[in-house]
């Protein structure tokens, strides 16, 4: 046989995967439906802007990512590296300093505003209960128990635990699994102020690792078919065949890299997998809202990233800051809540309102604004959730994506972490039949 990997879906975990079997020669298709690259982190073209679906950070801790950046050759400037900076307008300033953990934390917390000794010493306390167990905790624990067993201070909680859990997690405290977000902290504040830093991309999320991956792939004869939708897997001898594939090839190995929603009718159409794509398909999804609003040249924010206290945007972003037009800010809204019922010229007043309230001072008419919301961003990271891993029962069939079993919630990493994992598995799959 040819050796040759289909891969559905050019997300992340779709590229990723890519990109590590074509290092290694393996003839590999990638599949998309969409003429844009990225997936669920993707670029949108609007009225002459270009902007995300998403607002989407890194940190330092995310070295996949970074070691994927570099090998499909991107710039390291693409990344704007800060330290951990905690802002709210009139409510606190926390930033970590250049030193090994855990005096990073420990001297940005002295340093910091707005908190009393009470909201310190109470930081120190979550930190020091989980380094004691190692950062494992009760499975079934949620963060809002994992504070309250650890005394933490309400104003602590809401300007620091909640807005961290939420935007790490895309899931409320109170659902949200204590263990995951102690694996987040673990990596990140736990780990030293380099583990810790924001990496927040310059470009956008296209080009930040999609296009590179597309040329990286190109020059090593791989091929990549956007606007092509699979509509299933076809199990044949020697191998299989996709409907929807213009060459009509075999393939060996079929990767199903696809938000987790088109996950399980691929699998449901191979065979044998009704447990598995019925598994899929329960997974509970959170969305995620983005709401951009340019307010002109002479508008910035005081740090590229804050916080937002009153709701219902939890996080600004300064796109001006990242090399993005001046004046473009994106406020965005993790998980569900009451601004789901406002129509979007409501819930654009209602942000715009917000941000004038918690910079306490007049802002302009956007001169452009857009709305975007990803219905089911994530999956709600809940305690005891159970995610499939990447094998499924037809061998040669398998999975990847940021929905799979692992550490971390679904993010851009844990998506490049999947997809690196699974193209372990298919390379030694192909090279215990003589390859």
């Amino acid at each position: 046989m040819s050796g040759a990997v289909a891969i559905i879906g050019a997300g992340y975990a779709g590229l990723a995967c890519a990109v590590e079997l074509a290092r290694k020669r393996v003839p590999v298709t990638v599949f998309e439906r969409s003429h844009t690259l990225g997936g669920r982190a993707r670029v949108v073209a609007k009225d002459g802007w270009r902007i995300d679906n998403g607002q989407h950070i890194l940190i330092g801790a995310y070295t996949e990512m970074t070691r994927l950046l570099r090998l499909t050759g991107g710039s390291p400037k693409v990344l704007a590296h800060l330290p951990l900076t905690l802002h709210t307008p009139g409510g606190m300033h926390l930033q970590a300093v250049p030193l090994p953990a855990p005096l990073h934390l420990a001297v940005g917390l002295f340093r910091a505003t707005g908190l009393s000794w009470a909201d310190r010493l109470g930081m120190l306390r979550l930190m020091r209960f989980l380094r004691k167990r190692r950062f494992r905790v009760d499975p079934q624990m949620t963060v809002h128990r994992l504070l309250g067993e650890t005394s933490q201070p309400l104003h602590l909680s809401k300007l620091v635990w909640e807005p961290l859990c939420v935007a790490a997690l895309n899931t409320p405290i109170a659902e949200a699994s204590a263990q995951v977000f102690a694996n987040v902290l673990r990596d990140s504040l736990a780990a030293g102020a380099s583990a810790s830093e924001l990496l927040i991309p310059r470009v956008d999320l296209s080009e930040l690792f999609p296009v590179p991956a597309a040329r990286f792939l190109a020059v090593r004869r791989g091929k990549l078919r956007t606007g092509t939708a699979v509509d299933a897997i076809r199990r044949v001898s020697g191998g299989f065949r996709l409907d929807g594939d213009p060459a009509n090839q075999l393939y060996e190995q079929v990767v199903v890299a696809t938000a987790p929603h088109h996950a399980g009718a691929l699998l449901a159409s191979a065979g044998d997998c009704d447990r598995l794509a019925a598994m899929i398909d329960a997974l509970p999804a959170e969305p995620i809202t983005t709401v951009y609003l340019a307010l002109g040249k002479s508008q910035h924010l005081a740090h590229p990233m804050i916080g937002l206290a009153g709701g219902p945007a939890q996080w600004a972003f300064d796109r001006g800051q990242f090399g993005g037009p001046a004046g473009l800010i994106a406020c965005v809204i993790s998980a569900c809540g009451e601004h789901e019922a406002l129509s979007r010229e409501d819930l654009l007043l209602t942000v715009h309102a917000q941000l004038e309230r918690e910079l306490q001072r007049r802002l302009p008419s956007p001169e452009w604004s857009q709305v975007i919301t990803e219905k089911r961003a994530t999956f709600a990271c809940r305690p005891g959730l159970v995610r499939p891993g990447p094998q499924t029962p037809v061998p040669g069939l398998w999975l990847a994506g940021d929905y799979l079993d692992s550490d971390y919630p679904a993010t851009l990493e844990s998506a490049v972490r999947s997809g690196v994992d699974t193209a372990a598995r298919v390379l030694r799959t192909l090279s215990s039949v003589g390859r």
